[in-house]
């Protein structure tokens, strides 16, 4: 599944704080960060729709078709 990238903005010093003593308790605050997003997640998506975009994520998408290479053409 495609990632994106998500910024807010929040107090620097709170935020110097959170990750000196997360790094205390040898806990990642990104990790700690996707954990929480995704409870947002959980518990504002609806179950049938969290359903639908598990089941998109497990269709590989087919390779696309090589192009088929024309005797004589020259590589640029």
């Amino acid at each position: 599944m495609k990632k994106t990238s998500v910024s807010i903005m929040y107090d620097d010093e709170k935020l110097n704080a959170i990750r000196l003593y997360m790094s205390q308790r040898d806990l990642d605050f990104k990790e700690e960060l996707e954990k929480s997003v995704d409870s947002l997640y959980a518990k504002y998506v609806p179950a049938n729709v969290r359903e639908f975009i598990d089941m998109k994520g497990l269709q590989t998408k087919p390779p696309k078709p090589k192009k088929p290479k024309i005797e004589g053409e020259k590589k640029t």
